[in-house]
């Protein structure tokens, strides 16, 4: 009897010691803090739109999202990080064209692989370049300024916030789609380049948006025409390069990841609720001013947008020689 009593006892006990542990796997995601990793520095643009983006998705998920920055090596350290993470859907990432488009063509030895290691979640915004000559540039529209480039081959140059990066890259699409010989004056950043532009010493630059307009309408600078494959709503005046060079497109893309073996029910859950968030007439005028255009997606459509973007990047950087040297 008491042989038998102390091993009800002990059974009780085992299965009390369960309770908790069972609970928790039963818990409804989210049940505590999720981390969004963001590779880059506090105060950027991918950082801001990390905070705008959280908040609502925060409230649509039940839960809290708390922004990590893991800056350095053009976004590689942050998003190894998050690629080593459990998958269990606490550590996410806010990735971008430069960490999963061009870091690997420019980079192959990444710590991490961009397809094998990450669990696509969503698409969420896009971020269009300006086109941007002196105001004393005889060129007035994308045309003109490219056939004045060929009656010039070489005697012109461009701006770029250095070697590698997606400033440089959309100038040599544009080079390779207009068929004109240009050259690279790399700068540490496009606002160091900005002086000598309004100046005159350089002759062409892509700058963002939300950094490029102000001059355009401060009457310091022209712009021609915005890298989208439409007009954009965040600046419809001006019109899309492709409308001259059709199929011309340079976008800073905005997604979520998780690490590889994310469940797919918070994928799902994820997923939804990023898509709901930039929806949110809030979040869209937040982003509009950070020259940001909303996306959504599924995981499916944004890994396929990634792996189209990554193709036309590399093809890119192996065809100009392009190095982050």
């Amino acid at each position: 009897m008491k042989r038998a009593h102390f091993l009800r006892t002990g059974a009780l006990a085992l299965c009390a010691a369960a309770l908790p542990a069972a609970f928790a796997q039963q818990q409804a995601y989210p049940h505590k803090p999720i981390r969004l990793v963001v590779p880059f520095p506090a105060g950027g643009a991918t950082d801001l739109f990390a905070r705008t983006l959280s908040q609502k998705m925060g409230e649509k998920l039940g839960g809290t999202l708390v922004i990590d920055n893991k800056p350095g090596a053009g976004g590689a350290i942050g998003s190894d990080l998050a690629a080593k993470a459990p998958a269990d859907g606490y550590t996410l990432l806010l990735a971008t064209t430069s960490t999963h488009s061009i870091g690997p063509a420019i980079n192959p030895k990444l710590p991490y692989d961009t397809v094998r290691d990450f669990a696509p979640i969503a698409h969420v915004g896009d971020a269009p370049s300006i086109m941007l000559v002196p105001n004393n540039s005889p060129a007035r529209t994308v045309r003109e300024w490219i056939d004045y480039a060929k009656k010039n081959p070489g005697k012109l140059n461009y701006a770029s916030s250095g070697n590698g990066t997606i400033v440089q890259l959309t100038a040599e699409l544009f080079k390779s789609q207009a068929g004109v010989f240009v050259t690279h004056i790399p700068y540490k950043g496009t606002a160091l380049a900005i002086p000598d532009l309004i100046s005159g010493k350089v002759d062409l630059l892509f700058d963002a948006l939300p950094t490029g307009m102000p001059h355009v309408r401060d009457g310091r600078l022209r712009a021609l025409g915005v890298t989208s494959l439409q007009r954009s709503p965040l600046a419809p005046e001006l019109p899309a390069i492709a409308d001259v060079l059709p199929g011309f497109e340079s976008n800073t893309w905005f997604g979520l990841y998780g690490p590889k073996g994310l469940p797919a029910d918070i994928v799902a859950k994820v997923n939804a609720a990023a898509n709901e968030a930039v929806r949110d007439p809030e979040v869209r005028d937040k982003l509009s001013k950070l020259g940001i255009a909303p996306a959504g997606s599924t995981p499916a459509q944004f890994a396929s947008m990634v792996a189209q973007d990554a193709a036309k990047w590399k093809k890119i950087i192996i065809d100009r020689k392009i190095s982050s040297d």
